[in-house]
């Protein structure tokens, strides 16, 4: 199987000023990818692109910013990291811009109360299912859901050193995102299944939120016996 060519691609971040998109940024940017960070106001993407840019040791051209529909207009390729309150809002005004494009869903519908984190129930099935049926031009695969953002934005991890599960229904645009996060040092992308089980890989985040606050760590996943 030839191996998806990622060096003529812009990754673009919606919620690129937040920790997880932020996080992902600088590990593609480092990676040599070319980056685009969205967020509603335009010069605050511009701000965190140069802040990543100077992190990063890199060119200025490597990360830019841009206001969200510009984001996604200009990118080849979608990650959607934004809170899930403002999820169904943002999806829906960009339909238009996101027609036709791979759109990486890695939101976690999740609540906090005395006990710790929870999943909640999305109507759809999950975050990606519901973005899925916003999007009915785009190409849309569920990822990156258990990275940390605090192990991705320390560049002094050299290896993140974990499994991102992959779910879609288009076998094309999942082997771009399985090669995504091979381009990250240390992360191995891994097929899971159809969208329609993206829930369970949704809700997973709260065990490993608990796990993190018991254990004082940044877990992630690994799945055993693969090539």
């Amino acid at each position: 199987m030839t191996e998806p060519d990622l060096a003529k691609l812009t990754i673009g971040v919606l919620g690129g000023t937040g920790p997880q998109g932020r996080g992902l940024a600088l590990r593609w940017a480092v990676a040599g990818l070319r980056v685009i960070i969205g967020s509603r106001d335009a010069g605050r993407a511009a701000t965190a692109a140069a802040e990543l840019v100077e992190q990063g040791g890199l060119e200025a051209d490597a990360v830019t910013g841009a206001d969200n529909p510009g984001c996604a207009s200009n990118a080849d390729v979608v990650l959607c990291a934004v809170p899930w309150e403002g999820h169904d809002t943002l999806l829906t005004s960009l339909r238009s811009e996101l027609a036709g494009k791979i759109v990486i869903d890695c939101v976690n519908p999740m609540g906090f109360d005395k006990q710790g984190p929870f999943a909640i129930p999305v109507a759809e099935g999950s975050a990606a299912e519901q973005a899925a049926a916003l999007l009915p031009e785009s190409r849309v695969t569920a990822a990156f859901h258990h990275v940390s953002a605090v192990t991705l934005v320390d560049l002094s991890v050299a290896d993140v050193n974990l499994d991102v599960l992959v779910l879609g229904d288009d076998r094309e645009a999942t082997d771009q995102v399985r090669a995504l996060a091979d381009a990250i040092p240390g992360v191995r992308g891994v097929f899971a299944g159809r969208l329609r089980n993206a829930g369970q890989v949704e809700a997973l985040t709260a065990n490993l939120i608990a796990i993190n606050r018991r254990y004082k760590t940044h877990a992630g996943i690994r799945v055993t016996d693969l090539p």
